[in-house]
């Protein structure tokens, strides 16, 4: 069997090895979770781990690994999202002195790099199929083959997925193994989004703030009635990083001791084209179906306006139109974008041609 090449210890996706911040929260939903999470930690399995974006989804993978048998091991990530096959099979696998172009030595891959640790692969569900057939047998035979060679290489790692797609549907439409899928998910944590466990947004609010002031060299301010009425009411569409987010700036741009309110939108004082954005608010809660939709018809979003108007050209207002449809279709669903496509009757693939054409004017 080929020597492994254990050199890279500068490897970013090496993740650090001090047990980060413990996750904060007293909600009941929380809590379940940190218990379901302590005792999987234990067990030698891959576990998937399904949460909404900025519910803190890599913070509970460090947690996981530090309380599992390979807490000396190290802690490597990879997020998925945005690589070509081949770019992300070099990435796993590593690949040998000239398998391509550029290849000038032999590279270690996150697999080699996790050995006798944990390998996070976030965005899981956007692994190409072919992908998928290479980590089936990684985690069936525990080991593969270096891009370009074909000595196999022996791997000890455990396998913690995380993914807000639905993994199932995708399965049995044929876009995600299924074989991958069932021995993927010995166990799935489920990390409940920010709306459903209300109780911890004021405990994490004040923890924001508080490491804010301190990286700003001040005393922390205190939140007004009004501002903790804000926060609490907000639908938190981006979870503990839009938190996380609002809460640093108001400290920033705080000048007395207290936080009178939150401003949810930094984009608030930005003019697009001449017009000034719209003002952030909760999310609307699902529309109204149209009485002649039939009882079985999907609810729909509120159709925006068309109509071109003020000077505006037919290109500017179809780009309107079909931005406010996705980001009304996006906020009745609560960000689900299966769902969201159901709404505006599109497949599922449509809806995310579309939102690839308008990404930049969403928070990541």
């Amino acid at each position: 069997m080929p020597t492994r090449d254990r050199t890279r210890t500068s490897d970013p996706s090496v993740l650090d090895r001090t047990p980060r911040a413990e996750p904060l929260g007293e909600s009941e939903a929380f809590i379940e979770f940190n218990e379901h999470l302590s005792r999987v930690a234990k067990v030698d399995r891959p576990v998937l781990i399904v949460g909404e974006r900025g519910t803190g989804k890599e913070l509970a993978v460090h947690r996981l690994h530090y309380l599992s048998a390979r807490w000396q091991g190290p802690l490597v990530a990879l997020n998925c999202a945005a690589l070509s096959p081949s770019v992300l099979e070099s990435e796993l696998f590593g690949h040998e002195a000239g398998a391509f172009t550029g290849a000038m030595r032999r590279r270690q891959g996150r697999f080699e790099a996790a050995e006798g640790g944990t390998l996070f692969l976030d965005e899981i569900g956007l692994i190409p199929m072919q992908v998928q057939e290479k980590i089936l047998r990684v985690v069936e035979y525990r080991e593969f083959e270096r891009v370009g060679g074909s000595d196999p290489v022996r791997v000890d790692v455990r396998i913690v997925g995380a993914t807000n797609a639905n993994l199932p549907a995708m399965a049995r439409e044929g876009r995600f193994k299924a074989d991958l899928l069932d021995r993927l998910t010995f166990e799935v944590l489920y990390l409940p989004p920010l709306r459903r466990r209300p109780e911890d947004i004021l405990l994490l609010a004040r923890h924001f703030l508080t490491r804010m002031a301190m990286e700003l060299g001040r005393e922390p301010p205190e939140l007004s009635a009004r501002a903790e009425q804000q926060l609490e009411a907000h639908a938190w569409p981006g979870n503990i990083r839009e938190l996380k987010n609002a809460v640093e700036r108001a400290v920033y741009r705080c000048p007395g001791r207290a936080i009178k309110e939150i401003d949810f939108d930094p984009f608030g004082r930005v003019e697009w084209g001449g017009a000034s954005a719209p003002a952030a608010g909760p999310a609307p809660g699902p529309a109204a179906v149209p009485a002649h939709g039939g009882a079985d018809a999907p609810p729909a979003a509120a159709v925006p306006s068309f109509a071109p108007g003020g000077g505006e050209s037919l290109t500017d207002a179809l780009r309107r139109f079909e931005l406010n449809a996705l980001r009304e279709a996006l906020e009745a669903a609560r960000y689900h974008q299966g769902e969201a496509a159901k709404r505006l009757g599109l497949t599922y693939h449509q809806f995310r041609g579309l939102f690839r054409k308008y990404k930049d004017e969403f928070p990541q």
